[in-house]
């Protein structure tokens, strides 16, 4: 897949911390991120048969199995009009167990029964010792898509576990993200990171969001309210809210309250690109630590566990690096996306970079090279 290009690729820069080298939540040490993303038939709705713009994207928190060596997590809400099953399991023992799956609002069914199939095939403990509750979380896309079809099916949810790496992040129109609005424009799937040093030690802090959140004038971009400066005039039907979904992980040795905290610094990320949480969002997030030795091996028999955490008094660059990868995150979804006509006709175009590094520029706020 060729890649789109990035918010940085049009001279805009998020913040004075630097990025991994691929400003993506891959730069965390073994986490992998896969999508399927599913677009076939055009024009009118026919449910069942299509239009279908829509995927599945899936992230595992480190290089092995999450099943067998679980990770510290946290999820934290801003507004709750949205789901993310798993949570009060990840609340009760904060601990994350299965891949993330991020997908549309009426496909969490199929794709949390997909996702039980697949851990079934490779841990043989499953259902004869052990329970999961796998972690899917979902955003809407039935503006575009024909998202009563059901058109995520459990091949696709197998295919992005499959084929989840550890190199470059697609953006954009991709997996999850295939059939989302942002900010009256098309969104998607974004995502960015940062390296934090803590004394000796260097830490990241990796964000992928699934955007599908925004009114046109909410949109910031470094500060500049480039929303209410743009001259296109959005579609009424594409003035509405939506939701969020925002991964964070890091190899930083956070205990699950900690990750609780580094998930509302997270929710300061979307405020500082338009995000207010209205009625109708779903604003969620979930935050890990794969740091290697805070990892819980279920089938270990040891009574007494020790855990290493990081100092709550060393964590403000870990909150830094959070508010700046998650901005630039649900900048880079928006940028990277392109223009998309979905069913009966429905069009979302992209944001016009020319014009949005027309305005960065007039306010002072572009890296020209």
């Amino acid at each position: 897949m060729t890649m789109r290009p990035r918010l940085r690729d049009l001279g805009i820069t998020i913040g004075a911390m630097r990025a991994g080298p691929l400003n993506a939540i891959t730069d965390v040490p073994g986490v992998r991120v896969g999508h399927t993303t599913v677009i076939h038939g055009d024009g009118e709705l026919r449910v069942g048969e299509g239009p279908a713009r829509t995927g599945v994207t899936a992230i595992h928190p480190h290089e092995g199995s999450a099943f067998s060596s679980l990770v510290p997590a946290a999820i934290q809400v801003l507004n709750g009009a949205g789901e993310i099953t798993g949570r009060s399991q990840v609340d009760e023992f904060g601990v994350l167990e299965t891949p993330i799956l991020i997908t549309n609002t009426l496909s969490v069914g199929a794709v949390h029964q997909a996702g039980i199939d697949w851990i079934a095939r490779h841990e043989p403990t499953l259902g004869v010792q052990h329970f999961v509750i796998p972690i899917v979380a979902e955003t809407f896309d039935g503006y575009l898509n024909d998202i009563v079809g059901q058109h995520v099916t459990a091949e696709h949810v197998w295919s992005a576990l499959d084929a989840a790496s550890d190199g470059p992040v697609p953006e954009g129109n991709v997996g999850g993200g295939t059939g989302m609005r942002l900010f009256g424009y098309k969104g998607g799937i974004g995502t960015s990171s940062r390296i934090v040093d803590v004394d000796d030690q260097q830490y990241t802090v990796g964000v992928l969001v699934q955007g599908n959140f925004g009114l046109r004038q909410d949109l910031l971009v470094d500060g500049v309210p480039v929303g209410r400066e743009l001259s296109q005039t959005p579609d009424p039907e594409t003035a509405k809210d939506g939701s969020v979904i925002v991964v964070i992980g890091t190899d930083a040795p956070l205990s699950d309250r900690q990750l609780a905290r580094l998930c509302r610094r997270g929710m300061l990320g979307l405020g500082r690109a338009g995000a207010v949480g209205r009625n109708s969002s779903g604003d969620l997030l979930l935050a890990f630590s794969n740091a290697k030795e805070n990892r819980v091996d279920r089938f270990t028999t040891d009574a007494v566990r020790s855990i290493r955490q990081l100092a709550d008094t060393r964590m403000d660059d870990l909150f830094v690096a959070t508010v700046e990868a998650a901005e630039e995150a649900v900048l880079n979804a928006l940028v990277a996306a392109e223009s998309m006509t979905g069913r009966d006709g429905h069009l979302v175009e992209s944001i016009p970079h020319s014009e949005l590094v027309e305005i960065m520029k007039r306010h002072g706020r572009l890296q020209e090279s």
